[in-house]
């Protein structure tokens, strides 16, 4: 069965380069997988008139004739720019002619755009990102982190509902029975935290899944707990702190391996363990954070994302549309056999 992959061309910060390499390079190593590349076309045609390997790979382009820029107001963007790649690409998957959709763009209008083209679950308030991140557990336990940026003000209903749809995602895509639920607060007593965090952690305890509590900042890399909910304020600044400390603990390991003749040699033998290291912390290897909670497949990546990062973003729409993971959320939120509904008080 072919999958096909609408692409946000204009979305990153280096526009359209990393969005056709990294196409090429998803059409080249997921078989079955074509990708539509939205934006101006004769820009597009030309960037890929360029490239040698274009003409023998399934990617194709659609017109769009607009541009959201990064610090564009994503409601008023999305509204003035109704032909926008961003927004014609979803349209692409509202009208079934792609399976899902990927940009590395303003991700406030990514969020703004998903919800009015596509519009939401059944019993979803607010979409949610859904960020996975390594561990010290190892490659095969992963931790993720919901919300990481789609919504920066959240009340205690939104918090306890992206638990559960990260704890659906975590089990669609792991394929984790019972993962570890915990809300991330600045401690673990559930007397710690502000008032929403408070209030949250009340409601979650009610739900049928394995809530562990508050968790702290340090158990999104211990493997301790699979899923964590937050506030998309929260989250983003953990993200972007994460991103941070991961260069400066290359360039600090750099520096020291260059400092002697003996450290050297040691970096030489160790070079592929060092690779191995450097390729567990790279964003671009986790390509982007799915939207929970939507009428379709949306994927928002890194404004910095790269090649290797457009092409493992559509590595993870096609694995997103392939596990049905909406299709659970739906169901279980509909009173679904293994999760019941939430009663309305709840989430009043």
């Amino acid at each position: 069965m072919e999958t096909v992959i609408a692409v946000d061309a204009m979305g990153s910060d280096r526009a359209p380069k990393p969005e056709i390499e990294g196409a090429l390079l998803a059409a080249r190593h997921y078989p079955g997988v074509r990708v539509l590349l939205v934006g101006p076309e004769e820009q597009l045609h030309r960037e890929l008139a360029a490239n040698p390997v274009a003409s023998r790979t399934a990617v194709e382009i659609v017109n769009a004739t607009q541009v959201i820029g990064m610090h564009e107001k994503p409601v008023q963007a999305v509204r003035s720019k109704k032909d926008s790649s961003m927004h014609v690409g979803l349209r692409l998957v509202k009208e079934k002619k792609a399976l899902g959709f990927v940009t590395a763009g303003n991700t406030g209008a990514a969020m703004t755009a998903a919800k009015m083209v596509l519009g939401t679950l059944p019993g979803v308030d607010r979409p949610a990102l859904a960020n996975v991140f390594p561990t010290s557990a190892g490659k095969h336990k992963p931790s993720i982190l919901v919300d990481v940026g789609a919504n920066v003000d959240s009340k205690p209903q939104n918090l306890a509902q992206f638990a559960i749809m990260g704890e659906i995602y975590f089990r669609a895509i792991f394929g984790v029975a019972k993962p570890t639920v915990g809300l991330l607060s600045v401690g673990e007593e559930e007397t710690k935290g502000n008032e929403v965090t408070r209030k949250a952690f009340a409601m979650m305890k009610e739900l049928p899944f394995n809530f562990i509590g508050n968790v702290e900042g340090r158990d999104l890399y211990n493997g301790r707990v699979d899923v964590i909910a937050c506030d998309g304020f929260v989250g983003n600044v953990a993200l972007k702190i994460s991103e941070g400390l991961v260069e400066a603990v290359r360039f600090l390991l750099r520096d020291s391996l260059k400092s002697t003749v003996t450290s050297q040699v040691g970096a030489l033998l160790a070079r592929k363990a060092f690779t191995d290291f450097g390729r567990k912390l790279d964003y671009s290897e986790y390509g982007g954070a799915p939207l929970l909670g939507l009428k379709g497949v949306a994927i928002v990546g890194h404004g910095r994302s790269n090649a290797n990062a457009i092409k493992n973003a559509i590595r993870v729409a096609k694995q997103f549309y392939e596990s049905g993971v909406n299709g659970r959320i739906e169901e279980e939120l509909a009173n679904g056999p293994s999760k019941p509904k939430p009663s309305r008080e709840q989430f009043a």
